[in-house]
């Protein structure tokens, strides 16, 4: 006798003796009681999934029933209400959406007895992947990166593959980005380009996109630092900002109020903070400063100079 058991993650089955008499049988945690049968059968059915794109019109089989039969469909146990047609054991979904998403059973007249379950999923093919590359453990390795720039709302997997000199690399995958990869430098100093392909899949379709780069283009670049900047008007206040760039510009300082300003940088994608800089003291002047007519030595007080501009400040920090 085959026994199928379903449990909510797995179908699996099982032979057991064809009992002659009431008794009870042990299986895994189950307990199963055979009463004065010569012959059972149990039928469990797995829920199938069903992979399909958005807008377009679905069609769900019942099992392998006749065209002729009659069977009556449900979605997470209550009537289908969506827009559609039956043809036979067949439903067929008209512009399906992210709302058709749902737990499809099919039941045959007139006993009601269930013949199929269906887990509808719809979702999107994916486009091409963006992929940006780039090296901060040079001259060890380079980590590339990817991200799709629209969902597809079902499972998505990723093929990568990397070449240098026409040969394939070993790839590691990151164990923490799951949209991340690590490579080592095979040699150093290479004039041969590397080529790297990421493909995304999942049912409804696949998309690549590929980068060819050469060793020295994916080094840390000063665009891609991230940079802090603290500025301390008084013992309890410590603004941070953040920016991108490699100079900032204070838009709301007040005029003869001492600032005081430090700078820290971390790699915008996986580094540390470093630490803060030497603070850094500058004034904003009251009044606009009056161009100097002399440059004799006996026109300049010794020891004063011309304030610079809080961004000119800046900039040297930077």
């Amino acid at each position: 006798m085959l026994l199928l058991i379903k449990s909510p993650t797995l179908c699996f089955s099982l032979s057991l003796p064809l009992p002659l008499s009431s008794g009870f049988y042990w299986y895994f945690g189950y307990i199963i009681n055979l009463q004065n049968f010569l012959s059972w059968t149990i039928m469990s059915y797995c829920a199938r999934i069903q992979y399909e794109k958005i807008g377009s019109d679905v069609t769900m089989q019942c099992g392998s029933l006749d065209n002729d039969a009659s069977v009556t469909w449900k979605v997470n146990g209550t009537d289908v209400k969506a827009r559609r047609r039956e043809e036979g054991p067949r439903l067929i979904l008209m512009e399906v959406n992210m709302s058709s998403n749902g737990l499809y059973s099919c039941f045959q007249n007139p006993d009601g007895q269930r013949r199929d379950q269906i887990n509808l999923r719809v979702g999107l093919p994916p486009k091409e992947p963006q992929v940006t590359c780039r090296s901060n453990t040079y001259p060890k390795g380079f980590y590339c990166s990817w991200h799709l720039q629209h969902p597809t709302y079902i499972p998505t997997d990723f093929e990568v593959d990397v070449q240098h000199n026409q040969r394939p690399l070993e790839v590691t995958r990151d164990e923490v980005h799951k949209n991340r990869c690590h490579v080592k430098f095979p040699e150093l100093f290479t004039s041969f380009p590397y080529r790297v392909n990421v493909t995304a899949v999942n049912s409804l379709g696949r998309a690549s996109s590929a980068i060819s780069f050469e060793e020295s283009s994916i080094g840390t670049k000063s665009n891609q630092i991230l940079r802090g900047l603290c500025l301390k008007q008084d013992q309890n206040n410590f603004p941070v900002e953040l920016s991108d760039s490699t100079s900032h510009t204070i838009t709301d300082a007040y005029a003869g109020k001492e600032y005081i300003i430090q700078l820290a940088a971390k790699d915008m994608e996986i580094g540390t903070w470093s630490d803060w800089s030497v603070a850094v003291h500058a004034t904003p002047w009251m009044e606009e400063p009056k161009p100097i007519t002399s440059t004799t030595e006996s026109d300049i007080i010794p020891g004063m100079h011309e304030l610079p501009t809080v961004r000119t400040l800046l900039s040297y920090s930077l």
